[in-house]
């Protein structure tokens, strides 16, 4: 088989996950950062380095969002892939069942990749 779709769909979720918790740890270090009871130069610049930080924070996170965005697009191809064989190595069988089967024709592995290349009439 190609690919195990709930170890995908397990990793997509905790790549959200691990950018929601990014976006709340830029949020906390912004409003800490604010809660700063000192005033001056020195804590003005502090809060101007922690909203630093935090746009770099949530940039980070917007990585996290768009890799579990391409690897979400992949489950859904990894997933019709495997469909397709199913059905192609279900067509098989009931071809078999009936009598029909072709001379020659060699099945590929169950689950193999190469069903996708087998046509049916």
């Amino acid at each position: 088989m190609y690919g195990d779709s709930d170890v995908i769909r397990r990793r997509v979720s905790r790549l959200r996950e691990q950018a929601d918790d990014i976006r709340t740890s830029a949020d906390k270090l912004v409003t800490q950062a604010e809660a700063v009871p000192w005033r001056g130069r020195a804590a003005e610049s502090l809060r101007g380095r922690m909203k630093e930080r935090a746009t770099a924070l949530r940039s980070s996170a917007e990585k996290h969002d768009r890799a579990a965005d391409a690897l979400a697009k992949h489950l859904k191809q990894v997933d019709l892939f495997k469909e397709q064989i199913a059905e192609a190595e279900a067509r098989a069988e009931s071809l078999a069942a009936d009598g029909l089967a072709v001379d020659g024709f060699e099945a590929p592995e169950p689950g193999h990749k190469d069903w996708l290349e087998v046509t049916f009439r």
